[in-house]
This record gives structure tokens, C-alpha cells and sequence, in this order.
């Protein structure tokens, strides 16, 4: 069970492996893009490439969906970043279990955006866990761990990628293990839980009172989606990479443009200076700073969120 690219590599460790595939369940297509285009899911495609029986379910309590997966007989069910929290109807359904790949070190980062939550906090740090899935929200036992450094110019999508494929060879040491009856669920520390809540657009409107560093990890871990964004002269700007400078920014006004040019775009923060040096006008292509700058200079004054600063005629 899996929806995004995140999936796909567990998928395909599945498929090479010597067990028997008995089907891919998988979330059911969804508009994307501007022109909203019916998309499936990446693991309905890979699905269909491999031959693979699938289901698309809209909700998982559909009678014909439980009849179906039943009819599979699935001794063990693998949940790769699903999206669907699965009752404990389905959870008893295999009598090996339900094994999830979860990308964080269990109990940290629970939920459904444990990537983009421990880039946006600053972590240096996270994992991939295996656990033993119970019906809380990533609260079984965990199987295995590995962890795995964040690097300061890791964005969500970088790290995605990157625990992906740990994930999907993190999955196939859990299954020989638990085959050879070496391996044991152990309970999580409740008590150091945190959580990962699902991201919303929302999530990526910049405060520029919050420190430099802060909002820099903010566009990092947002990046690519939903995207860290601010109003700059009634336009929305999706900021796409940028910058912590050394130094503070004074007493300027919070979010005011210090200055503009092929070096980027510096900006007061509530702690600090952000350069912008990648950004994404709305409605058209990302760019560098400096292309941007070069069709639009921006005026002198100019606060990011705001209007035009009250010393701009200075």
C-alpha cells in the first residue's frame, strides 16, 4: 500500500524480491497542475509496468475494497506513505501483520509529513523506521531503525529521495528477519513523541518577524511543495532557495529589501538577513534572482508582505 515516489523503490525491491506479489493498493488519481489533468499515482503506474494487480479505493471501509484484498490473502501488507490511515479491519486481514515504512526515528515526527517538518525544524539529523503497525498513528513497535544525516543544503524533495531508497532496502532486512524469527517489535517511548502534521498551502505563507535561519529551513524543507511564499508588491512570490547571511540586519524594518543585484536578494528578518537566490514568480517559471532582477528591478523601500516602506521616497 503507497501512493507517491516515495513508494516506488520499496515497490520495486518487492517485485525483485523471491515473494509473491498479491496485489498494490494505491490512492485513486487526482487533478494536478494548473490545467488539472487526471493523474495517477506513481505506484498505479508502476503497477501496471510490473503487471501488478491494484485497487483504488475511495474510502477504506468500501465492502467490495475488503472483499477484494481478503481475496488476496496476504500474509504480510507493506504501508509506504499510503495517505489512508488503515482500520483495524485491514490490520487484522494479514496474519503477519501490517509492516510501515515511516521516514523519521519513531517517536519523533509522527504523521503524515515527518521530511518536510524535521527540515523546516533544523534537525541535522533523521531515519527511516520499520514498525509493526497497531491502530494508532505511528505508534506500533519498532522493527528496525537507520539514521540519516540532513545536509544543510538538503530540501524535502532532496531527502525524500535519499530515505526513499534506504527505506526500500531498510524494508527487505525487516522481512528476511522477521522470516527468520530474529527480529522483534520493541514499543516506542510515548513520552518523546512529536508530531508531523499533513502540510497545507498555509504552511508556506512567510513571517518575516521569524529568524533568518528559520525561514531559511522553511523554504528548504517546503521545497517542492507546497512551497515557502510571500506577497512582494501585490505579486505572490514562491521563494525556491535561499540563504542565511552572516551578520545581523540591524534595526531595519522587518521584511524590508536591503538591496538587489546579481548576488541576490537580501531581506530584514525579525533575526537576521535572507538572500533570496531562487524564486518563482506566480503563474510563471522559477527563476535566479538575478534573472528576475534583470526585467524587474525591484524600488528601493520595497517590504516583502507589504507595500512600499514609508522611507521609500528617502
Amino acid at each position: 500500500m503507497g501512493t507517491p515516489e516515495f513508494a516506488v523503490p520499496s515497490l520495486e525491491a518487492l517485485v525483485r524480491s523471491p515473494d509473491q506479489m498479491a496485489g498494490v493498493v494505491t490512492q485513486p488519481d487526482r487533478p494536478k497542475g494548473r490545467g488539472q489533468v487526471l493523474t495517477p499515482p506513481p505506484i498505479k503506474l508502476l503497477s501496471r509496468r510490473e503487471g501488478l494487480p491494484f485497487l483504488q479505493p475511495a474510502k477504506m471501509k468500501d465492502p467490495a475494497f475488503l472483499d477484494a484484498l481478503r481475496a488476496w490473502q496476504p500474509d504480510l501488507i507493506v504501508v509506504a506513505a499510503f495517505g489512508r490511515i488503515l482500520p483495524p479491519l485491514i490490520l487484522e486481514i494479514p496474519p503477519k501483520g501490517c509492516i510501515n515504512i515511516h521516514a523519521s526515528l519513531l517517536p519523533k515526527y509522527r504523521g503524515a509529513a515527518p521530511i518536510q517538518w524535521a527540515v523546516m525544524n533544523g534537525e541535522r539529523e533523521t531515519g527511516i523506521t520499520t514498525m509493526l503497525m497497531d491502530p494508532g498513528m505511528d505508534t506500533g513497535g519498532v522493527l528496525l531503525q537507520e539514521r540519516v544525516s540532513i545536509d544543510p543544503d538538503d530540501t524535502g524533495g532532496s531527502l525524500s529521495r535519499r530515505l526513499a531508497e534506504v527505506g526500500s532496502r531498510l524494508l527487505m532486512e525487516t522481512i528476511q528477519r522477521l522470516k527468520a524469527g530474529s527480529l522483534s517489535p520493541i514499543p516506542q517511548d510515548h513520552a518523546h513523541a512529536t508530531k508531523a502534521p499533513l502540510l497545507k498551502k498555509e504552511d508556506g505563507l512567510i513571517d518575516w518577524r521569524r529568524r533568518a535561519v528559520e525561514i531559511a529551513n522553511q523554504v528548504r524543507g517546503l521545497s517542492p511543495w507546497p512551497g515557502a511564499y510571500s506577497l512582494v508588491a501585490g505579486e505572490r512570490w514562491t521563494i525556491c532557495g535561499a540563504s542565511v547571511e552572516t551578520g545581523s540586519a540591524g534595526t531595519q524594518a522587518i521584511g524590508l529589501v536591503l538591496r538587489a543585484g546579481n548576488t541576490g536578494i537580501a531581506v530584514s528578518t525579525g533575526d537576521g538577513t535572507l538572500v533570496i537566490n531562487e524564486l518563482q514568480p506566480a503563474g510563471r517559471r522559477r527563476m535566479t534572482a538575478a534573472q528576475y532582477l534583470a526585467g524587474h528591478p525591484l524600488k528601493p523601500g520595497l517590504v516583502l508582505g507589504q507595500g512600499p516602506h514609508p522611507s521609500a521616497e528617502d
